[in-house]
């Protein structure tokens, strides 16, 4: 089959969004779950030949060859695996199982001279190498390309948080004018909460853990042939040297808890990062958030006006895609039925399409965080139209001085009203308060009254 346009592809991931999900196409392809069970194959056979007990013996050349299966895998080789996969090749029939080719395929690549075909997959099955061979595309995925990604995002809204720490903003709860906030400080916020789920999603992948057991996790073969090799412990050293962490008591799968832990740790980072393009959208809006126009862009098709938040929606859909499969993934693949069935292993190569519409969703948004300009005036205009937001101080510095009914008497003057400053003056001038006090409470103002939110900008970083 000759390779399409990315316009006939059926997915808009290798489509319209090819040029955004390129960095996974390494970890997240055909070409890359054949490269890595070759990589598995080759390393246990290399293992094998470690073992005193078994006859296979490797030099420094059959290793190197051997290993340059996978470290040169390429289009050609993943063709070769496909036809005996499909087809057949030579003396081998079609396999119609995909590791049996890669195992073929192993055979076919060995050194001249090494007499090691019937060591090749030697006591194992298949789901040793696909568990192993996925959690080394699923690592490098994520501690390659996500992650990276998202310290971009992080970093931007940390410039943004610097930047702004003292650009005065009301702020909104309930959808209704509140206590004021800088823009700064909201952006730090979530460079913060991003920080802290980064490092969720960094111990998960660490942990990220492999199995190596035979059939049904007995190492029941592996006994039957050498009962005087400790299996376990080879088990657990082979799997440690590719960088897993060794799961030791297994049915014939992987109970895949790591993998839905990690897929849920993406999953909180996601969230975050939706609250945010809400929040962005909504800045948008309001024109608290300008945003610079692209040469030849068109925002609407009958609006010439329009400037859309469209990095930011296109975030939230692709961020929302990619929650909604990495919940069906991490639900799925902890489920077996007994000792083993096959339906995971369909399930399990969506996960690179879960990760390409995380990857999208990152790099989306940070090209929105990069348009986006505060609009200083109109946020100090806002803030001075809703004068009612210092209410809060004024109640709050009237029971520091022992007035029992601040509260009601701000209430009672404010909820619901049109208020305006001259109409703060004339209740504070009818205060019974020390000069001192009335003085302070005059000097109240909306664009001031913002705590120390410049100075948590700070307090948020890592």
């Amino acid at each position: 089959m000759t390779d399409r346009s990315p316009l006939s592809a059926v997915s808009p991931l290798d489509g319209r969004y090819a040029r955004y999900t390129e960095p996974l196409v390494p970890y997240a392809s055909e070409q890359a779950l054949m490269r890595a069970r070759v990589q598995v194959e080759a390393e246990y056979l290399v293992a094998l030949s470690d073992l005193s007990q078994t006859p296979l013996e490797t030099d420094t050349a059959d290793r190197e060859h051997l290993r340059a299966l996978y470290e040169a895998f390429d289009a050609d080789d993943a063709a070769l695996v496909k036809q005996i996969e499909t087809e057949g090749y030579g003396d081998y029939p079609a396999t119609n199982h995909d590791v049996k080719a890669v195992e073929y395929f192993v055979r076919e690549g060995l050194p001249e001279g090494l007499d090691a075909a019937q060591w090749i997959h030697f006591g194992l099955t298949s789901e040793d190498v696909n568990n192993l061979a996925h959690r080394l595309l699923v690592k490098p995925a994520v501690e390659e390309v996500l992650v990276p990604q998202l310290r971009e995002v992080r970093d931007a809204l940390e410039a943004l948080a610097r930047e702004y720490r003292d650009l005065p903003m009301l702020a909104r709860t309930h959808g209704q004018p509140a206590t004021p906030t800088t823009f700064g400080k909201e952006m730090a916020v979530y460079a913060s909460r991003l920080g802290r789920a980064l490092g969720r999603i960094e111990r998960a992948s660490d942990g990220l853990s492999g199995k190596l057991a035979g059939a049904s996790g007995a190492y029941a073969a592996h006994e039957a042939a050498y009962p005087e090799v400790d299996w376990p412990a080879f088990s657990r050293i082979f799997v440690q040297d590719l960088g897993l962490e060794h799961e030791p008591v297994t049915t014939q799968v992987n109970p895949c808890d790591d993998l839905s832990e990690l897929f849920d740790a993406l999953r909180a980072a996601n969230n975050v990062l939706l609250d945010l393009d809400l929040d962005a959208w909504l800045y948008v809006s309001d024109r608290y958030l300008g945003q610079e126009a692209t040469e030849g862009e068109t925002g609407s098709s009958t609006m010439p006006h329009k400037v859309n938040p469209i990095d930011f929606e296109n975030s939230e859909g692709n961020l929302s895609k990619a929650n909604s499969d990495l919940v069906f993934l991490g639900d799925y693949v902890t489920k077996s039925r007994l000792q083993r069935d096959l339906s995971d292993s369909t399930v399990k190569r969506n996960i690179g399409a879960a990760f390409a519409h995380c990857l999208i969703g990152y790099s989306k948004l940070e090209n929105g965080l990069g348009k986006v300009v505060p609009n200083e005036q109109v946020m100090r205009d806002d803030l001075e139209s809703t004068p009612e937001i210092i209410g809060e101080a004024v109640q709050t510095i009237l029971r520091r001085e022992g007035h029992e009914g601040a509260y009601e008497q701000v209430k009672k003057a404010t909820r619901g009203q049109s208020v305006t400053m001259d109409d703060f003056r004339e209740m504070i001038a009818d205060l019974d308060v020390d000069e001192d006090v009335r003085d302070e409470l005059l000097a109240l103002t909306p664009a001031d009254y913002t705590g120390i939110a410049a100075e948590l900008v700070d307090d948020g970083r890592d």
